[in-house]
């Protein structure tokens, strides 16, 4: 049987919130890829409701490009970056430590337990969480508990089974089946961007404002860094050892999709679009 096709992630038991399994993981070419974020690339649909002074929550900070950028911006106001993982929190606090004229803290927390009183923030932002929670919107109750009110929720998630790429190729193909079948496993949601409004909405937010955007990779460097991360990704990250452990592809078969992203970046004709879905709410 070919390993893509292997039987659905729904008859495996099921796990609870506190086991999630990030499908990604934290390699240097997934770091990559989170340090190329900015609030402008990656929060510009909330950018228009921030104000100075207000004290916001960036939960899964990762390594803190968005929080600095958002400090900045709310400032004299306060940004609390949250993530999971040890650390990249501790590389956040390192790599962060020298910005100056901002009010900026890091800390390790779950998303589901945050260790914040209720009505801590004006507003919680979390880029790029959701897809890979088992419950989002037990989450996204929490992240409404620190909310006070009038508070507001800016959440955006990527949609991969609304990704375009040309030229075609079986292999990108096959990766994009790899990693639907590698999300569902984990009990996430590749294609998190087209329900957020759905989620956002049974965690009792409401006055929802939904919108999209997209990141668009077509001139060579854009190419060559975008082709470049994804052909180290399929080779060296949580994808790569996920897809090994649970059959769903060979080393070779990651090698023959390394080899793809590569001859896509060599590729003047070649264009990728990224879909995300974006939704404000508020308490």
């Amino acid at each position: 049987m070919d390993p893509a096709e292997a039987p659905p992630a729904a008859t495996m038991g099921p796990v609870t919130p506190a086991a999630d399994r990030y499908t990604h993981g934290h390699d240097e070419s997934v770091l990559r890829s989170h340090r190329w974020r900015t609030a402008e690339n990656s929060a510009a649909f909330l950018l228009p409701h921030l104000t100075p002074g207000l004290a916001v929550l960036d939960v899964g900070c990762g390594p803190g490009t968005i929080s600095v950028d958002l400090a900045r911006i709310v400032s004299p106001g306060r940004v609390t970056g949250l993530d999971l993982a040890e650390d990249v929190v501790a590389a956040a606090r390192r790599d962060c430590a020298g910005v100056e004229g901002i009010d900026l803290a890091f800390a390790v927390g779950d998303v589901y337990s945050l260790d914040f009183d209720d009505g801590s923030f004006d507003v919680v932002y979390a880029h790029q969480v959701l897809q890979h929670l088992s419950d989002p919107v037990a989450a996204l109750r929490e992240m409404r508990r620190v909310l006070r009110s009038p508070g507001v929720l800016a959440v955006r998630d990527s949609d991969y089974g609304a990704f375009v790429w040309t030229p075609p190729d079986p292999r990108l193909d096959r990766w994009m089946a790899i990693y639907h079948r590698l999300t569902a496993a984990n009990h996430a949601d590749a294609d998190a961007g087209r329900h957020l409004h759905q989620w956002v909405r049974a965690a009792g937010f409401t006055d929802l404002t939904v919108s999209s955007s997209t990141w668009t990779f077509h001139t060579p460097d854009e190419r060559a860094w975008w082709g470049g991360l994804w052909a180290d990704r399929v080779r060296t990250s949580e994808y790569a050892r996920q897809s090994l452990e649970h059959g769903f592809a060979t080393a070779a078969d990651l090698d023959d999709i390394a080899a793809a992203f590569a001859d896509w970046a060599a590729n003047e004709d070649g264009l990728f679009i990224v879909t995300h879905g974006e939704v404000l709410g508020r308490v």
